[in-house]
């Protein structure tokens, strides 16, 4: 009589194939488009569990029926609806704030130069600290903090209110990395140069036309994503309070 397989071990020629555990749960911002949506699609693939925040889902993003996507409407711009849309979520291990706006203005050449700054520091750095504020305090240590930055943060021409916020973020990292450093949650900055995204195209840009690196072709999100990936694996344990330029070599010349 042929000897039966025991209970509970793969029979000879069907070995088990062993899922590989998620990373964890992350909370994107900004996934309804550009750096934001190929993050969180990124981040999928990669196992993640992603709670997406935006404005409108993410309708050009394949993953938006991907079971392990939560998405969650919120306009980040409005404190209040920010703090209910976070009281409803559970821990993450990661945040990654992604969504961002761009005004430009030369001095003395806009009447909107003061609700502009104002609505770019209330996304890009108010945004930030409420979202980290919220999350980092109940992380589990090991977690991963990374902000959207801009290579523009070191000062251009036009988009000096914009700059200002983006450089603001490189405060907050370094001193929410180094508290957290004991804990090893690490927070860094990825900053991008000119990337192919439809804020490339926003006419609210129009008096500031940007310019092809010396790679000769904008930066894709994907590669925006990839590294921000890095950055909240394990492999990245020993890098915080960074900020990581991706410029296509704008930033030689």
């Amino acid at each position: 009589m042929a000897e039966r397989p025991a209970v509970g071990r793969p029979e000879v020629g069907r070995p088990e194939v062993e899922r590989p555990a998620s990373p964890g749960r992350a909370l994107v911002t900004g996934v309804s488009s550009g750096i934001g949506a190929a993050i969180a699609a990124r981040l999928l693939d990669d196992g993640w569990e992603v709670v997406g925040l935006s404005r409108t889902a993410p309708a050009t993003l394949p993953a938006i029926d991907h079971p392990a996507l939560r998405f969650v409407a919120v306009d980040l711009m409005d404190a209040g609806a920010l703090a209910n849309a976070l009281a409803g979520l559970p821990p993450v291990r990661a945040v990654v704030h992604a969504a961002g706006i761009l005004r430009v203005g030369r001095l003395g050449e806009t009447d909107s130069a003061t609700a502009d700054a104002r609505a770019m520091w209330r996304l890009h750095v108010e945004a930030a600290t409420q979202l980290v504020e919220h999350a980092v305090p109940v992380m589990e240590e090991g977690g991963r903090v990374v902000l959207i930055g801009s290579r523009t943060s070191d000062g251009s021409a036009g988009r000096g209110q914009y700059a200002a916020s983006k450089a603001a973020l490189s405060g907050l990292a370094r001193s929410w990395a180094i508290e957290q450093a004991p804990r090893g949650v690490t927070v860094n900055i990825v900053a991008p140069g000119a990337t192919d995204t439809p804020m490339l195209a926003d006419p609210n840009r129009a008096g500031v036309q940007p310019k092809r690196p010396p790679i000769g072709r904008f930066v894709k999100p994907e590669e925006v994503a990839a590294l921000t990936a890095f950055l909240l694996s394990d492999a990245a344990a020993s890098i915080t309070g960074q900020r990581i330029v991706v410029c296509g070599g704008a930033s030689l010349v």
